[in-house]
């Protein structure tokens, strides 16, 4: 049974999930089979993300994808979703040097069919996320560990431990959203700091490693299903555990993130 049949979801529909309290369940994708199988089984976001630089190419970081990368993987995930609103990541240089080159790779990315773009920073963001807005360009921010400043950051760290970074990035979100952005990731940051940041603002926040207060949540295709080289991250489960097919994994998940089931506060939270 596909659940998504004759119900697109779109942006409006993710604004009223978050009202609602509905949970809202992401999963990356990079190509059209996946896609199809994540959009049947009723997922309602497929992020173009640029995990792709560590899970397809095989690199240490993200920082090696570039635009056209990203466009093309993007193209694919289209072909086989029918349902499921697609959102692409901006890769790593392809908006921090100017807020026109910021355009100009964002029509790109739309171009190839997404329907949202995502860009990793705080407040340094806010003018470009005002510029795609403006120009009808639906943007994603995302805060906390953002890994195209993994090595800013140190490795793959916990953000906003302390009070002071806690705050700074409470207001940074709150400038993004007031700049235009319509969705907010946050990564690997207090599951109390996540909760209280998804009740504040009036936009859907969506955590990987943020706790289960948010309004849905994301996580790595492959981390998900259990293609994870070396240790996994303290938010990952595998769901194939238990079960004997991709699909019925993707239908797990999905049940336990609108259950809120997943993710377990002990077991995958900070």
């Amino acid at each position: 049974m596909e659940m998504n049949i004759g119900k697109p979801v779109t942006l409006h529909r993710l604004r009223e999930m978050h009202a609602q309290g509905e949970k809202i369940v992401m999963l990356t994708c990079y190509d059209a089979t996946f896609a199809r199988v994540l959009d049947g089984a009723g997922v309602d976001v497929l992020l173009v993300g640029d995990s792709l630089g560590m899970v397809v190419k095989g690199q240490p970081t993200t920082l090696t994808v570039s635009i056209e990368e990203t466009a093309y993987h993007t193209a694919c995930v289209v072909r086989g979703n029918r349902f499921a609103f697609v959102i692409a990541d901006m890769p790593f240089g392809s908006y921090q040097e100017s807020t026109e080159r910021a355009l100009r790779h964002a029509i790109r990315l739309m171009q190839a069919g997404a329907q949202m773009v995502k860009l990793e920073g705080g407040a340094w963001t806010a003018p470009i996320v005002r510029c795609l807005v403006d120009r009808g360009i639906p943007v994603c921010s995302h805060l906390g560990f953002t890994p195209q400043s993994v090595h800013a950051l140190g490795g793959y760290r916990v953000q906003a431990r302390e009070t002071l970074s806690a705050d700074t990035l409470r207001k940074n979100a709150k400038e993004l959203a007031g700049a235009g952005a319509a969705l907010l990731v946050l990564e690997m940051v207090p599951a109390t700091l996540a909760r209280d940041l998804t009740q504040e603002l009036s936009i859907p926040v969506i955590g990987i490693g943020a706790g289960v207060g948010c309004s849905g949540q994301i996580l790595v295709l492959h981390d998900m299903v259990g293609l994870t080289f070396g240790k996994p991250h303290r938010f990952v489960r595998n769901f194939m555990e238990g079960n004997a097919s991709i699909e019925l994994a993707v239908r797990q998940y999905v049940a336990d993130v609108r259950a809120g089931r997943f993710p377990n506060e002990e077991l995958h939270s900070f």
